[in-house]
């Protein structure tokens, strides 16, 4: 078992050695939150611009919908560090499409632990153009 330490002195991901290493794909499989601290809910963030325009494009959607889960993730204090567990889901899911959102996720991580994170293929999202939508829960101190 090896546990990864990030720079939230809150936050330690462990990936035990008996799972496969999950590094590669852009996420570890347990996260532990050490309190006191405040616990941040960040919605599902979709591909929308600012003024609710969505490209039809997959991988225009993940980095648009990556750009706006920093920005709510900002709103509170927090950074991707920060992050302790992502839920994602994706429309029509493939593994192009699951190849677009690692690499989206392992740049918005760069060398800092990937949170736990789970994907969730659906057959569609809030609204009809949506293919892809992520949340996550971030820990900050107190």
């Amino acid at each position: 078992m090896y546990e990864l330490a990030s720079q939230n002195a809150l936050l330690n991901f462990i990936n035990p050695n008996a799972l496969y290493d999950p590094r590669c794909n852009g996420y570890s499989h347990v996260a532990v939150a050490r309190g006191p601290g405040r616990i941040v809910y960040v919605a599902g963030q979709g591909g929308e611009d600012a003024a609710g325009g969505l490209s039809p494009v997959f991988a225009r959607q993940v980095g648009q919908a990556m750009r706006n889960l920093r920005c709510a993730l900002r709103a509170a204090g927090a950074v991707p560090a920060d992050v302790a567990k992502l839920t994602v889901l994706v429309v029509d899911h493939s593994p192009e499409r699951h190849r677009i959102v690692t690499s989206a996720i392992r740049e918005t991580w760069g060398d800092a632990p990937a949170p736990a994170c789970t994907l969730i293929p659906v057959p569609k999202l809030a609204l009809e153009e949506m293919l892809f939508e992520i949340e996550a829960t971030a820990v900050l101190a107190g």
